[in-house]
């Protein structure tokens, strides 16, 4: 007959199931065998909330200096720039977030240019703070350069005296922090109603995504240029006003570098929208080819 299988050879049978490897599931990290974990749900995502944009020229020398090969400075007006700050209510599709505020709610103060690539303009995020760990790694998926900060912005109020309404006259104020020092505040006052909310960030944004090797050799792992705007935007009625900006001195940030040297205007605008993915224009590691 056939020889007796040994208790320390081939263990195949009913129970091989105990020994399969996991499918784990999850956005990013951490995979688990639900998915519940994951710091970042997959897409869509959504977001409703307010935005403070503060537009002013800078040396257009420093705007260029953060702008790789392949992309080139904007050829109108290439030293502007637009410092905004968000006050956001974000979700995913099953909108679980919304009864669950500490995950629904976060603010940012993110730095914007623009630039050319093939003959096209974008938008282009070149330093942004969040206070939220899970809109930081969200922005790392879509190119944004993500760090954590303390962001405050004055809100509008409907009733009562402790804060400005929102029509000619009310005052706003908005800071940004890191590592214990403030790195840029300003000031806006309405002064009437606008048909837009500025022109710099109001194109396609255009970022790099990238993640050095774990060999530390000076090559990426992940390195890849990208573009993606949001649908089914939504926009309240929008103000602009007279707009004052300052940045200061921090020995982990930049942001003097882009010191404003003429004020355009600062508005204030609620705005909607949503975002399931966009598009790789260019993969950048040497040899990997577009």
């Amino acid at each position: 007959g056939e020889p007796e299988q040994s208790s320390h050879g081939n263990h195949s049978g009913p129970n091989d199931t105990l020994f399969s490897m996991p499918n784990l599931k999850g956005f990013t990290f951490p995979r688990s065998a639900t998915g519940a974990s994951s710091l970042v749900p997959s897409p869509p995502w959504h977001y409703s909330g307010d935005m403070l944009t503060v537009e002013y020229r800078t040396d257009p020398a420093a705007v260029a200096e953060l702008l790789p090969e392949p992309l080139a400075p904007a050829n109108e007006d290439p030293g502007a720039v637009a410092v905004i700050w968000a006050d956001w209510q974000s979700c995913s599709n099953d909108f679980n977030e919304v009864v669950d505020p500490d995950r629904l709610q976060y603010k940012e103060c993110l730095v914007v240019v623009r630039c050319t690539y093939e003959g096209e303009t974008y938008s282009r995020c070149v330093y942004i703070w969040v206070d939220k760990d899970y809109a930081m790694l969200r922005g790392h998926v879509q190119g944004y350069p993500k760090k954590l900060g303390d962001i405050w912005m004055t809100r509008p109020v409907t009733v009562g005296k402790a804060g400005p309404r929102l029509k000619p006259g009310g005052r706003f104020g908005a800071t940004c922090s890191a590592y214990g020092r403030r790195l840029v505040e300003a000031e806006f006052t309405i002064t009437g109603p606008s048909e837009h909310s500025g022109f710099v960030n109001a194109l396609p944004m255009l970022h790099h995504r990238f993640l050095p090797t774990i060999e530390v050799d000076g090559t990426d792992s992940l390195h890849e240029l990208v573009t993606m705007q949001g649908y089914d935007a939504e926009v309240s009625p929008a103000f602009t006003g007279d707009v004052d900006l300052r940045v200061f001195e921090s020995p982990v940030e930049e942001l003097s570098r882009l010191a404003p040297q003429e004020m355009i205007a600062g508005y204030w605008r609620s705005v909607g929208a949503s975002w399931n993915g966009g598009t790789t224009l260019a993969d950048l590691r040497p040899g990997a080819g577009s």
